[in-house]
């Protein structure tokens, strides 16, 4: 069996266009698993393998890759950085042992770097930095690393140190060997001598060697003592110590180089090996009873225990649906009948995969620490457990965004809808932040997602992959409609043609009902006006007007009636004739009743740095927002308002502006309230306008 301390399941994750899927491209042409480096400009990196993604210069899904650096074995995963697809950071990071966090040497700690360093401390994740881009204009290593302080919270310990910089860059000193990596200007990553520090370098050298040691040594009190008292520790020593605080995430080994230049490149290659946890050097994953909460027992990361994995991906490709699966425990061979703790169903594993971003080498087998695809699973969605049949457990599952934008779509033939239906099945199945509804008041089809930019993408992907051509509408709201003050009525309903007639008379109250309880009837005759074998037909009647209003036709909420007398004919009177007087009842009163427009109220919650507090306060208050709370965290401020979901609509793309694209938002729906009565009169008038144009 394969050795697991030689196994490093590491992601790379930033801001958008901080460097990351060409440090996978690097990373992977040292390891001589490419013979060609593809760059992300020309569309032609390994990892960036979807048309969008080739055009748009961005990565949208988390490609994963296996590759081997002085006898270990990387399983290398390329995360997307724009916000929209934080879920692919999230899910990749739930399975990883660590991860290299790139940084732009001139933009620094970006927005979204934020967010996915958020993520990883939740997670756990040790982690490696990476000053990538030294090579650009207004590149500044000593900036970011000071940065990384102060805006993530961190501790950067410094490993290497640039020589020159922007159009001077060459290299870097090794601060622990005290020794110079300097490569030529054939951009070939294997030119390059190890040389002596430069004169100009030398103290600068030895000051951050006595911070590093002092800091790693931290680690080791006793070797702590020995320094203090003049003895200088081994190189391994030293190692040792580096190793315990980045996987305690004490600090985080910080090195610099230009991916794109090949320089730099090798020696994040060895902090790799040397610092980041190999799987049974990380907390294992708990596992959880059946509501959900921790039984106390782990997944405990070895080759000897009964099978237990956790499906972190689907991806439907030209070979069928691939199911990308994190093996924690216990061996897995082709063939092996496998249990999905959520479904309860077993499944055969048919072909397992080892993958390269889109290419694949057939396996037999897998093991504890592998991340593998296998192909053609049925039933399993994205967080599902497999594990032994005989041995059911669950692991914790991953927890993803709500959807904060909504838009109709229909397909622009007729025959679409069909072909419509399967493609959102299986998109839906592969990026649980997608989500799809049917709108019961329009009977139109709803696609939810992240952001303007990943429902965009999802639409491109339905008309390129899948050939279906939609149309995509304005985003709607569903309005809905309430009474407000206590009525009397009566209301007779008499019909006389030839033969038996029909006859009922009501007298009723109708007033608002308790929030949230929707409709509620209640009788008090007594005396037998309205005999009892007629109340249901009258309830009946009432609910049954109740799914449209008076106003605009939405449905109406929280009304309670009460029948208190009435009269009925021994032969004209009907169960019907009850049901129609009912009917015409409600269509009498509600309007008297003060009918009124109610809206969605969203629980909106906000992200902010400190610096724009007041420009996002100022906004929300444009929007009718209500604050609720505001609280201080480590790098920003989290605002939390009730707004209106119909003045919530673009909102994302004004407070990345108002933000400088720092600001980050998630709502859900909170409860119906009155809307105003200017926005009532204008939602009347437009769906007064829309059925008059039906």
């Amino acid at each position: 069996m394969a050795d697991l301390s030689k196994y490093r399941n590491i992601g790379i994750f930033a801001h958008v266009d901080a460097g990351k899927t060409t440090t996978t491209e690097r990373i992977l042409k040292l390891t001589g698993q490419i013979h060609k480096t593809g760059e992300v400009h020309d569309g032609e990196s390994t990892t960036d393998f979807m048309e969008q993604e080739a055009e748009r210069g961005i990565t949208i899904q988390s490609a994963a890759v296996s590759c081997f650096w002085k006898d270990h074995r990387f399983n290398v995963i390329d995360t997307p950085g724009h916000v929209d697809f934080t879920v692919e950071v999230y899910r990749s990071l739930k399975v990883l042992d660590g991860g290299i966090g790139v940084f732009c040497g001139s933009g620094g700690v970006e927005p979204q770097s934020e967010t996915n360093w958020r993520y990883a401390n939740e997670s756990e994740v040790a982690r490696v930095i990476f000053v990538n881009k030294l090579d650009r204009m207004g590149a500044d290593f000593y900036r970011v690393t000071e940065q990384v302080r102060k805006v993530l919270g961190a501790n950067p310990l410094i490993m290497t140190l640039p020589i020159g910089i922007e159009d001077e860059f060459v290299g870097v000193v090794d601060v622990l060997t005290k020794k110079a990596y300097v490569w030529d200007d054939t951009g070939l990553p294997e030119n390059y001598e190890i040389t002596d520090v430069p004169a100009d370098m030398v103290e600068k050298t030895d000051e951050y060697y006595e911070m590093l040691v002092e800091t790693a040594l931290e680690q080791d009190d006793e070797l702590l003592e020995a320094y203090m008292e003049g003895e200088a520790p081994s190189l391994e020593d030293i190692k040792r110590c580096i190793r315990k605080g980045t996987r305690d995430l004490a600090f985080f080994p910080t090195y610099c180089g230009s991916a794109f230049k090949n320089k730099g490149m090798q020696l994040i290659l060895d902090a790799v090996v040397d610092y980041l946890p190999c799987p049974t050097e990380v907390d294992p994953q708990p596992l959880m009873d059946e509501e959900g909460n921790e039984n106390g027992e782990f997944a405990v990361v070895s080759t000897d225990e009964p099978f237990k994995a956790l499906a972190f991906k689907i991806m439907d490709d030209r070979f069928g649906a691939l199911t990308f699966v994190r093996i924690y425990s216990g061996k897995l061979n082709k063939g092996d009948t496998i249990l999905n703790a959520f479904t309860g169903k077993t499944e055969r594993v048919g072909r397992m995969v080892e993958m390269q971003a889109d290419d694949r080498n057939e396996l037999t087998s897998a093991q504890a620490g592998d991340i593998i695809a296998i192909v053609g699973m049925k039933n399993v969605q994205t967080g599902h457990t497999l594990c032994d049949p005989k041995h059911p457990v669950t692991l914790e599952p991953m927890v993803f965004p709500t959807p904060v934008i909504s838009i109709a779509v229909q397909p622009k033939d007729k025959g679409g809808n069909e072909k419509m239906g399967v493609a959102i099945g299986k998109m839906v199945a592969e990026d649980p932040s997608f989500q799809v509804e049917t709108d019961e008041d329009s009977g139109e089809t709803i696609l939810k997602g992240m952001g303007e930019l990943h429902l965009d993408i999802k639409v491109d992907i339905l008309k390129r992959t899948y050939g279906v051509d939609l149309i995509v509408g304005q985003p709607q709201v569903a309005y809905r409609e309430t009474i407000t003050r206590e009525i009397e009525d009566s209301y007779t309903h008499k019909k006389q043609s030839g033969g038996s007639g029909q006859f009922g008379k009501i007298d009723y109250r109708i007033k608002p009902g308790e929030i949230a309880s929707g409709f509620t009837f209640k009788s008090s005759v007594v005396g037998g006006n309205v005999p009892k074998e007629f109340w249901p037909a009258v309830e009946k009647g009432f609910k049954s007007m109740m799914n449209e209003g008076v106003l605009a036709g939405f449905p109406v909420l929280d009304v309670e009636v009460e029948l208190f007398d009435g009269g009925f004919h021994a032969v004209d009177s009907s169960a019907i004739a009850f049901e129609i007087a009912a009917k015409g009842a409600f269509r009498q009163s509600i309007p008297k009743a003060g009918a009124q427009l109610l809206e969605p109220i969203m629980k909106v919650d906000v992200f902010t740095p400190e610096d724009h507090v007041g420009d996002v306060i100022g906004d929300l208050n444009r929007r009718r927002g209500m604050m609720k709370d505001q609280e201080a965290g480590l790098t920003g401020i989290r605002i939390k308002a009730d707004v209106p979901l119909s003045e919530m609509f673009g909102y994302i793309g004004t407070l990345r502006t108002m933000t400088s694209g720092r600001g980050q938002f998630s709502m859900e729906f909170s409860h119906y309230a009155p809307c105003p009565q200017s926005v009532a009169d204008t939602v009347i008038a437009a769906e007064k306008e829309k059925k008059a144009a039906k």
